[in-house]
């Protein structure tokens, strides 16, 4: 019994991650990202790396589209952290749920939840 998911094609799929590059449906990148099923773009924060610094402002583009966004899974590095509680209480003001994890298990998690059809959004730090 084959148990591989299906997966619309087009569909943006984490392939891979290591020292800060990523690899989305064979194109390489060394910058923080935001992948969707629909595209994978730079996520437009600056020389931020780490979680701590992030404020409301990185995820205005988030926000314009909460709408169609279930969860943003926030990669954070090598280290799972968490995000602060006033951000936090901010986004979810805002209409955004983030589930904070390390990178790995981010990326893992955003090719699970879009394979099952997901409105998810994974947002990759390069740290």
């Amino acid at each position: 019994m084959d148990v591989t998911p299906l997966i619309r094609k087009g569909s943006q799929v984490i392939q891979s991650y290591a020292n800060g590059v990523f690899k989305v449906s064979g194109v390489r990148y060394d910058h923080a990202l935001l992948v969707s099923v629909d595209e994978a773009a730079p996520w437009d924060i600056g020389d931020i790396t780490d979680i701590a610094d992030l404020n409301l402002q990185h995820f205005s583009s988030l926000i314009e589209r909460s709408e169609h966004i279930d969860v943003v899974l926030l990669g954070c590095g090598k280290t799972m952290t968490f995000i602060l509680p006033a951000l936090r209480a901010e986004l979810k003001k805002s209409g955004i749920s983030v589930d904070v994890m390390d990178t790995g298990a981010a990326c893992r998690t955003y090719n699970v939840l879009m394979a099952e059809g997901r409105r998810v959004v994974c947002a990759l730090l390069t740290a």
